[in-house]
């Protein structure tokens, strides 16, 4: 493997069995950085894990790269930390809370500390969205119920865009592309293929209260709260499933359309291929 051949021609010191430039595998996401600065922060776990003289008892993926089981999109922030101990976040950062749960499993106290929630007076549903968005939230808490409280305690009516339970107006689209063999002689030759994905598309705070740890992010990671995005998916391809929850969260549908095309499978049959795509529009007073 490449990094046992790299081990014994650039070790930073002679009791060191590590390379000097060594390649981490974080979730699928592939990182190359020094062996310095993995081991820049003392008592953190990458210092415990490259400071070790067992090179063995570390897992490794297919090609040789040491594997951690962790956010591979948020480990570059760990990174960046470890090279300069600096946070710096982008304008716009709703994953806050996920990278500080990050930090705690890396053991990087000062980290932790960086991204803990600041308080602010502006805490009332009359403020500014962005106070009292989902993404400021602790994982696995309930948002909607949150909001509901504060405004029951308030004893108000809550601030334009929400409703009297606290629960914010707006649309979610959920589409699928679905297709099928049909042939010629019945109905009940057809064959359906699952659905391949579940996308949502609407504002970004609405879409994690509604699906949570469910929706897909790795392809709009940094968008902020309050923008619109098209780009989330879902984990599960049971609309059935998709439906139940934005029922629980309070959204009824108010329209659907679908557009179909149909190919012949093969030239020598007259089985026929249709395809679909399929979108449901849902809103919640």
């Amino acid at each position: 493997m490449a990094l046992a051949d790299n081990a014994g021609r650039a070790n930073p010191s002679e009791d060191s069995p590590f390379p000097d430039i060594i390649e981490l595998n974080v979730g699928g996401q592939v990182y190359i950085t020094r062996h310095p600065t993995l081991v820049s922060v003392p008592g953190s776990l990458l210092w415990e894990m490259f400071t070790q003289k067992n090179v063995r008892s570390l897992a490794r993926d297919s090609k040789g790269r040491f594997f951690v089981d962790r956010d591979g999109f948020l480990f570059r922030y760990i990174l960046d930390y470890m090279r300069d101990q600096q946070l710096v976040l982008p304008e716009h950062f709703p994953e806050r809370s996920r990278l500080r749960r990050e930090a705690e499993y890396f053991v990087l106290p000062e980290l932790v500390k960086m991204l803990a929630p600041k308080l602010s007076k502006q805490n009332s549903l009359g403020d500014e969205p962005c106070q009292s968005d989902p993404e400021e939230l602790s994982p696995g808490a309930e948002p909607v119920r949150a909001l509901s409280g504060a405004s029951a305690a308030g004893g108000t009516s809550g601030s334009a865009g929400a409703g009297t339970d606290g629960r914010r107006a707006g649309f979610i689209t959920i589409g699928y592309r679905g297709s099928y063999t049909l042939g010629r002689d019945s109905q009940t030759d057809a064959k359906f293929r699952r659905v391949a994905r579940i996308m949502v598309c609407g504002k970004t705070s609405l879409a994690k209260e509604v699906f949570g740890d469910t929706l897909n992010e790795s392809r709009d990671p940094d968008r902020p709260p309050e923008r619109y995005t098209s780009r989330y998916y879902l984990k599960f391809t049971f609309l059935e499933q998709a439906f139940d929850k934005l029922a629980d969260a309070g959204f009824h549908m108010v329209a659907c359309n679908s557009t179909g095309t149909c190919a012949f499978a093969h030239d020598q049959t007259d089985d026929r291929i249709w395809t679909s795509y399929t979108e449901y529009v849902f809103y919640r007073e």
